[in-house]
């Protein structure tokens, strides 16, 4: 009985597990993941994929997108904090099915 259980909230519970409450692509941050993101995580907010986010926060609710080719003194990108619904998946999970 509780296999059936596990496999049922396999395909809704899992996504959301699997993935940080915040992850971020600087490699200097503290929420820096370098296995995840060879895995290939895909970032949908508010219904739209962005393929430009810099770090994102699920709790939140907010994404950090490169803001152009603007870069600060320091020569990284410069950032706009986006709020609203974010969405990690993975790249496999979407090559599936589509």
């Amino acid at each position: 009985m509780t296999d059936e259980t596990n496999k049922e909230g396999e395909g809704t519970a899992s996504p959301k597990t699997d993935f940080p409450d915040r992850l971020s692509m600087d490699p200097r941050s503290p929420h820096f993941d370098q296995e995840l993101l060879e895995k290939g995580v895909g970032i949908r907010f508010n219904g739209v994929e962005k393929v430009n986010v810099e770090e994102y926060c699920l709790s939140e609710g907010w994404i950090r997108i490169a803001a152009g080719k603007s870069r600060d003194r320091h020569g990284n990108p410069m950032t706009i904090k986006l709020k609203g619904k974010v969405e990690p998946f993975w790249y496999a999970d979407q090559q599936k099915e589509g």
